[in-house]
């Protein structure tokens, strides 16, 4: 299967980050959302993160620009008649992320590889509301997207072979470290990781020290080099709950229930650094 256009669905932090490592690689981009103000936003995160890497001296301005021109964008989904594979990048949401698959497919073109960013959701309960999900695969990117190497490969007892060896080497192409993962709840990552997040919560919540104390031990003492605390708000406090309600509910074991402190946040709007105030304030 080659692959040469990608199409984007979710102008969010990591959709404009998928899309912004693509062009990089010389692929053509249709990034879709649902309002033109979400892709205005989505492309101007994206267009900070190429002047960040500019400034870095990471890459050449002629390669930010040149990665700009490679991505269009768009509200109307029949723009995904043209790509090759469709990665989906929504909320972690079960049900809209079935609808917008089953809405790709509606339009996508017969050996398109429609591929799921999901962060713990089943691959194969995704593919299974598909009429081929034998195209259907997971493709976890990690947060922040052009800078962190790994993409869980997850595969789902429909995919197909062909489908996970193509997004193998795409993976590849785009200077990524793929790992295949089998089809269980949170796959490798976050099935460790944020069951260690949510403990930190019962212990900041427990008061056994401060948020900052909890992050410097475990920076200093497990040589993490960011705090869970301060992970957590980058990834997302309502992206954490949601592994955690997926795990708890999925393998059934009580281990995984979510601290009440980080349910009280994200019900607060606390979400992290997206919306500048979580474990921390970003002003």
């Amino acid at each position: 299967m080659t692959i040469e256009t990608i199409g984007v669905v979710g102008a969010g932090t990591m959709g404009s980050g998928i899309a912004q490592i693509a062009a990089t690689a010389g692929l053509k981009i249709v990034l879709i959302d649902v309002t033109e103000t979400a892709l205005t936003r989505g492309m101007a995160a994206l267009r900070s993160s190429l002047e960040r890497l500019v400034a870095k001296n990471t890459i050449a301005a002629e390669v930010a620009s040149a990665t700009l021109a490679r991505i269009d964008t768009s509200t109307d989904y029949q723009r995904l008649a043209e790509v090759d594979l469709v990665i989906e990048a929504a909320t972690e949401q079960v049900e809209l992320k079935r609808a917008i698959l089953k809405q790709i497919e509606a339009v996508a073109k017969q050996h398109a590889i429609i591929a799921t960013n999901t962060s713990s959701i089943s691959i194969t309960s995704l593919a299974s509301n598909l009429a081929d999900p034998s195209r259907c695969v997971g493709m976890h990117f990690f947060n922040p997207v052009p800078l962190m190497p790994l993409v869980e490969i997850i595969r789902g007892v429909q995919t197909s072979t062909e489908t996970v060896d193509a997004i193998h080497e795409l993976s590849r192409r785009l200077d990524k470290s793929p790992i295949g993962v089998k089809n269980s709840p949170g796959f490798v990552v976050n099935r460790i990781l944020v069951p260690m997040i949510n403990e930190a919560f019962f212990v900041l919540a427990e008061g056994v020290a401060t948020a900052e104390e909890i992050d410097e031990g475990m920076r200093l003492g497990a040589n993490h080099p960011i705090g869970p605390l301060a992970l957590a708000d980058l990834v997302g406090l309502d992206v954490c709950l949601a592994v955690l309600e997926v795990l708890a509910k999925d393998l059934g074991d009580q281990k995984y229930r979510a601290c009440p402190l980080l349910r009280e946040l994200v019900a607060a709007g606390r979400l992290g650094r997206k919306t500048r105030h979580g474990v921390y304030r970003y002003d």
